[in-house]
């Protein structure tokens, strides 16, 4: 059998075993509070404390959904070995984006634009890094509007993830099985002549108002 064929037949397993463990440790359930799921080209745009975040939105989608559904992630964290490029390249074929703006050689918006123009759904975590603070939600980056005003026509989905910060602390190696929950609330898109502050700031306070539903469950 071609090395190709192996590869992307391990990369499919690989995505299987996956999703089985993370249902497994974290009992996850997708709330679909908002919208229900869809084949429109979409932006799952959600809060971030854990490199897990994007397996459990990944894992609440439909698998026909999920097929098309491309997380956005650091290229430094995915290709720091091997196996970790193994997973972000075939396994989840994440966009990576390089973080480092002085050695970086393309604009990491024209990156998330062409994976659109390919037909991708995208998983975006418009903080930009990972939330260790108490805050509930760090302020936002720019890349979410710059993407929004590049293609309009794109329904951004505000995601809340619960608990995952909590089934996998930073510096632990092995989860802790707690019930995690992934809730999906209303589309936006952007507005004729929206600027960037309003967009985000309603971006940001869609994402708030999941977060204080999820924490009247």
């Amino acid at each position: 059998m071609p090395a190709s064929l192996v590869r992307r037949a391990a990369a499919g397993l690989t995505a299987l075993a996956t999703i089985a463990v993370a249902r497994i440790v974290t009992g996850v359930r997708g709330n679909w509070v908002g919208c229900t799921p869809s084949a429109t080209q979409r932006v799952y745009f959600a809060n971030h404390t854990s490199h897990g975040d994007f397996v459990l939105i990944w894992t609440v989608l439909p698998p026909a959904y999920r097929a098309r559904t491309r997380p956005v992630a650091a290229a430094d964290y995915w290709r720091a070995d091997r196996i970790r490029r193994f997973l972000g390249t075939d396994v989840f074929d994440a966009v990576l984006i390089d973080r480092d703006a002085n050695a970086r050689t393309a604009d990491p918006v024209a990156t998330l634009v062409a994976a659109v123009d390919g037909g991708a759904s995208l998983i975006f975590f418009p903080e930009g890094t990972r939330n260790t603070t108490e805050e509930r939600l760090l302020p936002f980056k720019s890349g979410l509007y710059r993407l929004a005003f590049e293609r309009p026509a794109l329904e951004f989905v505000p995601v809340w993830i619960e608990n995952l910060n909590r089934v996998m602390p930073k510096g632990e190696f092995l989860p802790v099985p707690l019930l995690c929950t992934v809730t999906l609330g209303t589309p936006l898109t952007l507005e004729a002549g929206e600027e960037r502050g309003a967009f985000l700031d309603r971006a940001r306070a869609a994402l708030l108002a999941l977060s204080v539903k999820e924490g009247a469950r």
